[in-house]
């Protein structure tokens, strides 16, 4: 078990995020643990790589001095699993807005689908979605998106090393992304859609990796609680 001065020099915790948690929210949840386990009256608690509301899975906490270290984690490699639904889009790209425009799917063969990842493998531009935490002039680009205001986005240079589809079920297609920081999973939904002539959003993410940490080592926040000692 850690004790006060292990957290104070620096911990790495890896945090099954739990769906509908803001990343935020879960490293406010972990300071706040830490702080009433030992009496401490600050520490720093920060994360490497935020994960949407809507997205499990793996959040890597740093603790006390370990912070310093949140940038060289934020630039390693991911990886993800998670569902498209092909047919329709949805202004965010995900759940959390409601789906605005139908196309065909008739057309669409497992082949076409399997060959579509090919185009995504490798250097990539991408453009990120409007409703993101991206800041353009001061404002978060999701201000501007639920405000119904119009903003230009530019693309960004993206690495995804891996691109595998692991099952479908039309509408659904399961997949599994290694990829370089910056690369959104939604954006990459909505432009898989495209490749296939119809729209695409995704439905379901979970990270299972970022560098050599993996999610299967990881514990929920409530996990973590019951390893501090109680007051």
């Amino acid at each position: 078990m850690n004790n006060e001065e292990d957290y104070k020099n620096g911990q790495i915790l890896l945090i099954d995020k739990p769906l509908k948690w803001t990343s935020f929210q879960a490293v406010n949840k972990l300071r706040w643990a830490i702080r009433k386990a030992f009496g401490i009256k600050k520490i720093k608690v920060g994360h490497a790589g935020t994960l949407d509301p809507l997205a499990t899975g793996l959040l890597v906490i740093c603790t006390g001095k370990m912070t310093k270290q949140i940038n060289t984690y934020q630039g390693q490699e991911k990886e993800y699993t998670g569902t498209f639904v092909l047919g329709s889009t949805t202004p965010s790209y995900d759940l959390e807005t409601e789906i605005n425009e139908r196309f065909p799917t008739e057309h669409i063969t497992e082949e076409l689908i399997h060959k579509a990842t090919s185009q995504f493998i490798g250097e990539i531009e991408q453009f990120p979605p409007v409703f993101s935490a991206i800041k353009k002039d001061g404002k978060r680009l999701y201000e501007f998106a639920r405000a119904g205001e119009d903003v230009e986005i530019k693309s960004r240079k993206i690495t995804i090393s891996e691109f595998e589809i692991t099952g479908i079920s039309l509408p659904e297609v399961n997949f599994k992304v290694t990829c370089s920081k910056g690369t959104y999973i939604r954006s990459l939904a909505h432009d898989f859609g495209k490749a296939l002539n119809s729209g695409a959003y995704l439905s379901v993410l979970r990270r299972t990796r970022i560098g050599d940490f993996r999610v299967e080592d990881g514990m929920t926040p409530e996990e973590f609680i019951k390893t501090l000692p109680k007051k």
